[in-house]
């Protein structure tokens, strides 16, 4: 790829970003009143979260079952109102369990 390429594609990414960033304080100049919106836009940062992180985890152990057992930990704990800390150990240990009894 040459310069010329290279700057062109970057100066389009600098743009695009700047605009997502950008066009919602332009339109939104006054504070939300309508509850649907609220709420929803509360819940967009979990939504994008979960969805980059949730595929990720079938892939990240040796195998599949490890890993639904780990996803399942995980819920559970966090459902129980654990911290995000002993959720995440509950997780590992759950995969260290299942892949010492399978491997």
């Amino acid at each position: 790829m040459n310069l010329h390429t290279y700057s062109l594609y970057l100066l389009v990414m600098a743009g695009v970003t700047y605009l997502l960033r950008a066009v919602p304080f332009v339109l939104l100049k006054k504070e939300i009143q309508s509850p649907f919106w609220k709420s929803f836009l509360t819940y967009i940062p979990y939504t994008v979260l979960s969805s980059m992180t949730v595929p990720y985890i079938f892939y990240a152990t040796e195998s599949t079952l490890s890993a639904v057992i780990a996803l399942a930990t995980a819920v559970v704990f966090s459902l129980l109102g654990r911290g995000l800390v002993l959720v995440a150990v509950a997780a590992c240990v759950a995969v260290l369990l299942v892949d010492g009894l399978i491997f």
